[in-house]
């Protein structure tokens, strides 16, 4: 079984809290979901593999790291995953970026892919996969599962709010997938929306509604 990191920092809390506000303006809703991103990345790369080398400084030569042998990509699930990207980009300045974009089946309710392009080697990278929310589970499972089916194996998923019922399908249908949430809300309400969450997270990261 995967595991679920929640993470526990008062300066997440802080951004959270004001991410959640409905009185938060466009503008800010992106910044903050930017920040929050970039905090999440320091505690999903923390089992990255590092190897010494020696540099040299202004004043003598000391023994220093570097991260060894792990190509990273990341893939927002559009739209509302672009919001997190340049956060991750700010402290993973390399890595690559995949989009996937999926809708849902008026009919058969099922995730339905329309856009996918990866980077080359995608299958040889680690990915991290970015959604604001996870509600249903299904759309972030499909978009796994697209990733998958084009031979990427080293995945993460990372997300602002996570449901209950959310995790649980996640955990299910991909226990491979680690998953690193801001926040776990109660749960969702009659029309799949995460309570108490922060409303639409793409109308507002672009101001649609």
């Amino acid at each position: 079984m995967s595991t679920v990191t929640i993470f526990d920092h008062p300066l997440i809390k802080h951004k959270l809290t004001l991410i959640r506000d409905k009185n938060t303006g466009n503008k800010e809703f992106r910044q903050l979901i930017e920040e929050v991103a970039t905090l999440m990345a320091y505690e999903a790369t923390r089992d990255l593999p590092c190897v010494e080398i020696e540099v040299e400084t202004p004043l003598g030569k000391t023994v220093g790291y570097q991260i060894s042998g792990k190509k990273l990509g990341i893939v927002p699930v559009l739209r509302a995953g672009l919001g997190m990207v340049d956060g991750i980009l700010n402290v993973i300045p390399a890595a690559k970026v995949g989009h996937v974009g999926l809708y849902r089946d008026p009919e058969t309710l099922q995730p339905v892919e329309y856009y996918c392009k990866l980077p080359k080697d995608a299958s040889e990278r680690m990915i991290f996969v970015l959604d604001p929310m996870l509600a249903t589970g299904g759309s972030a499972s499909a978009a796994i599962q697209f990733l998958k089916d084009r031979g990427v194996t080293n995945i993460k998923f990372l997300c602002i709010i996570a449901s209950p019922e959310g995790v649980e399908v996640l955990q299910r249908e991909h226990p491979d997938v680690d998953i690193y949430v801001a926040a776990l809300d109660e749960g969702l309400n009659d029309h799949a929306y995460i309570v108490p969450g922060l409303g639409d997270a793409g109308d507002r990261l672009f101001g649609t509604k």
